[in-house]
């Protein structure tokens, strides 16, 4: 495919992508409704080349229950290929590692052997989680990987009910992380109850982030992106040396109306949110985020977004400071490094971390 010359100076129209929207099948994750604007000027999707030289290739493929997005930039156009392809193989390899949408995925079997005996994992998934229960840790249990279950109970992504009390209360025993045994050691997971279910889709997505920008800059690239659904990564910087700007959906209007935008750099992005997946029954929002121990909807957020230096860090946090809540949560952004973070509590406020403030340009 032939170059396409890059002026100093153009305007091109930017490409927006969102979490959602081109779902069509069930998620490999169960956080499917944050919906986060990615802003990219200049992408195309032939090779781009810049007054540097440097070339730039986009990539999308459907993996992960979505259509995912991986952007590689290098000074010759083969390594910015290779670079992208290496990228996108590295997703479907963590996919087949981890989705419970796979029979024959390490984390399908270890569900289909709860409460009978360990089963064994590879490192990428005792790396995820680790860092799943660090996080459950971090945000006080506001993130957990064994709420599944109730999660199905509430069934807010098809038709949507309310599940009767006594059945959220049967599930209960299901859902502590306390019977999640990792053995390091021995390279196994047990889960110690029978019926059930871990799924690290609230945080997979972004640990796979992390994993393809360092396959890429294995194989050349200098910078890049790489979007799995809403969760995101950045490494260096564009053709024309400008970092990449995102926008942060508003969680109470149109789709593709904006809360604010902010340029990234080596750095990840995640958004947790109320608006995507719900349903409306007299006049309230039952939507997926449940808090953990009272296995009901989280009330004290519209939406988290988090940017941290590493994709699991911030995919983790976002659903966690969300069950959390704004003043808990803005609380652990603060005391957290190369963390920061918006929330948009219920009243529709919202609240900035320190080292954001001067970085997220509002929207009118």
């Amino acid at each position: 495919m032939p170059q396409t010359p890059f002026p100093q100076k153009i305007s091109i129209p930017s490409y927006l992508v969102t979490r959602d929207t081109f779902r069509k099948g069930p998620s490999w994750g169960r956080k499917l409704g944050p919906l986060l604007l990615y802003i990219f000027c200049f992408l195309a999707l032939s090779p781009v080349e810049s007054s540097s030289k440097e070339v730039l290739i986009k990539r999308s493929q459907y993996l992960m229950g979505t259509l995912v997005f991986v952007t590689g930039v290098a000074l010759q156009e083969e390594i910015a290929k290779k670079a992208v392809a290496a990228g996108l193989a590295e997703i479907r390899r963590i996919e087949q590692l981890m989705s419970t949408w796979i029979p024959t995925s390490e984390l399908s079997m270890v569900n289909a052997a709860a409460g009978k005996n360990p089963m064994p994992v590879g490192p990428e998934n005792m790396e995820v989680l680790k860092a799943s229960l660090q996080i459950a840790k971090l945000t006080d249990g506001g993130f957990n990987i064994a709420v599944g279950p109730a999660v199905a109970a509430w069934n807010v992504s098809q038709e949507g009910r309310i599940p009767l009390k006594q059945e959220l209360d049967a599930l209960r025993s299901f859902i502590s992380v306390a019977n999640i045994d990792l053995d390091e050691q021995a390279g196994t997971v047990y889960l110690k109850r029978t019926g059930m279910q871990i799924d690290v889709g609230g945080i997979g997505k972004g640990y796979t982030a992390d994993l393809v920008v360092e396959v890429m800059q294995k194989a050349g690239a200098t910078a890049g992106v790489v979007a799995l659904s809403g969760d995101i990564k950045t490494f260096g910087r564009l053709p024309d040396q400008e970092r990449f700007v995102f926008g942060i959906q508003h969680p109470r209007k149109e789709q593709g109306a904006i809360l604010g935008r902010i340029k990234l750099e080596n750095e990840a992005v995640s958004t947790a949110g109320d608006y995507q997946r719900f349903i409306m029954k007299d006049g309230i929002r039952y939507h997926h985020i449940l808090n953990p121990e009272t296995l009901q909807p989280a009330r004290g957020c519209q939406s988290v977004t988090i940017i941290a230096k590493d994709g699991v860090m911030a995919d983790g946090l976002d659903t966690g400071i969300f069950v959390m809540g704004p003043e808990k949560g803005i609380a652990l952004i603060e005391s957290l490094p190369d963390v920061e973070g918006v929330i948009v509590n219920a009243q529709g406020e919202a609240l900035i971390s320190s080292g954001l403030k001067s970085r997220l340009r509002l929207a009118p």
